[in-house]
């Protein structure tokens, strides 16, 4: 256990890995005889449980924009319970006052948060489907990488397929999914005449 509680940001673009790593920092930890909480919110399965792409999972406490991390913490706390770490995955979707309290806890009652006092960047390293690193990730509907609208959709919406594609900067930038490359993109003509 470190002298000093940290507050870690884990950061990459979808299929990098960052659920599968959360839920291996919670197993590695109660290995210790440490005791946490997993918290997620809006997690792909659409319940109050952390998913892995490869299909890890294990349940979690849902965040919502009414839960005090700090008060349920210090509930927990005065209650008798012991708490050691917290696990927080999708923390894209926490508001700025859930991200003040979970600093809070690591600064007053020294307890690690997984979640920005150290950026670690993963190592798995997912491909755009042009086959660059992809460094982004973008909301598509039937395909068609979508920049206006809800910021937070989980799921199908009506008739159209939601769905999250990652990609490169260039392809984010020009909005060029793998569905619109498949449809514009033409065999290049060779720079020869073949035989």
């Amino acid at each position: 256990m470190s002298a000093v509680a940290e507050l870690t940001y884990f950061t990459g673009p979808m299929d990098c890995g960052k659920s599968t790593l959360a839920l291996q920092v919670a197993y590695t930890e109660s290995t210790a005889g440490r005791q946490g909480r997993l918290f997620t919110m809006l997690d792909r399965s659409g319940e109050a449980t952390i998913t892995s792409r490869i299909g890890l999972t294990s349940p979690a406490l849902e965040v919502t924009s009414e839960l005090d991390l700090w008060k349920y913490v210090v509930s927990e706390l005065t209650g008798g319970r012991r708490v050691d770490f917290l696990v927080c995955d999708e923390a894209q979707f926490y508001t700025p006052a859930h991200v003040d309290q979970l600093a809070r806890i690591v600064d007053e009652l020294q307890i690690d948060v997984e979640l920005c006092d150290r950026m670690e960047m993963l190592q798995v390293r997912p491909r755009c489907w042009c086959g660059e690193p992809a460094t982004h990730n973008a909301r598509t509907v039937n395909g068609v990488m979508v920049t206006e609208g809800s910021q937070v959709v989980v799921g199908d919406i009506g008739d159209a397929e939601v769905a999250y594609q990652v990609l490169c900067r260039r392809h984010h930038r020009r909005h060029v999914t793998a569905q619109v490359a498949a449809v514009t993109l033409s065999p290049e003509p060779l720079p020869f005449e073949a035989e």
